[in-house]
């Protein structure tokens, strides 16, 4: 099966009625998608009030891709708010115990940050990673290019599938070293990911001296065409080969343009999902 979704739910403005509250847009995205990804928990590990309120507001049949917190991932280069490691990992753990619970937890992604290069001590602190995490899936996002260089790239995807990670499969920009090429295979024989970022290659790295804000706004600002989607549907039909599951999830937002495309691939692809919750009642 197919899982087309966005990454997040607050800002596809497309989705949703004007009037429509930001606390009543994750039942409305459950009305289109059947999966998103939760951004939230990068930032923050959430208090198990807001993952019990999103797992009871959307259908039985949903699912969540959980983006794992940056103190975890590297991302966080100051003081964790934690006394040890082990305690920062059992708390994130906890946080998933709403979703597990309602069988909504599809995987954590664990996304790691542009200078998370392949070197030995970074290959130990995945061991360490997938350790802490236990029997929950997960999923393994480069943004270094020596992972998938000639002399390690075969390596690297031994390596995924040996410790039990799921390859995350992107569409991003080729913009140097802190960009990744497209790998399209995969490394579970039950679940599969692929994350579209978009194509902007003069936005993909941050310029000296921009501030986050303003470089993210640019950061996914595109649109794919149908050509780059048909690319997409031929290697899709072909990772369903080797894996049960399938999640796309759009990210190329910077513009609105995720909701647009991923809606437009569902089409191309001939999806129809059942199971999703009643669109609210559009009166303008």
């Amino acid at each position: 099966m197919i899982y087309i979704g966005l990454t997040g739910w607050g800002d596809h403005y497309s989705l949703y009625p004007a009037h429509i509250k930001a606390k009543d847009k994750l039942p409305e995205y459950s009305s289109h998608f059947p999966v998103v990804e939760v951004d939230a928990s990068f930032y923050a590990i959430q208090p198990e009030r807001n993952v019990t309120k999103w797992v009871n507001e959307t259908p039985d049949t949903f699912r969540f891709v959980v983006k794992a917190y940056q103190g975890m991932t590297g991302h966080k280069r100051d003081e964790l708010p934690f006394e040890t490691k082990t305690a920062m990992f059992q708390a994130f753990k906890d946080s998933l115990k709403p979703y597990r619970k309602a069988n909504k937890l599809a995987m954590v992604l664990f996304q790691f940050p542009p200078w998370f290069a392949c070197k030995k001590e970074n290959v130990d602190y995945l061991r360490y990673c997938k350790q802490q995490i236990g029997d929950i899936p997960v999923a393994l996002e480069f943004r270094h290019q020596s992972w998938f260089s000639d002399a390690f790239r075969a390596d690297t995807l031994a390596f995924i599938k040996q410790e039990g990670w799921i390859h995350t499969i992107v569409d991003e920009p080729q913009a140097g070293e802190r960009s990744i090429p497209t790998v399209p295979v995969v490394t579970d024989e039950n679940l599969a990911l692929v994350r579209m970022h978009g194509r902007n290659v003069y936005g993909w790295n941050k310029p000296n001296g921009a501030d986050n804000n303003s470089w993210r706004e640019v950061r996914y600002l595109y649109r794919y065409n149908n050509a780059e989607l048909s690319e997409w549907k031929d290697r899709i039909k072909q990772l369903s080969k080797g894996t049960k599951d399938i999640i796309v999830l759009f990210n190329n937002n910077s513009g609105g343009d995720a909701a647009g495309n991923a809606k437009q691939f569902q089409e191309m692809l001939g999806i129809e999902y059942a199971g999703l919750a009643p669109k609210q009642l559009r009166l303008f």
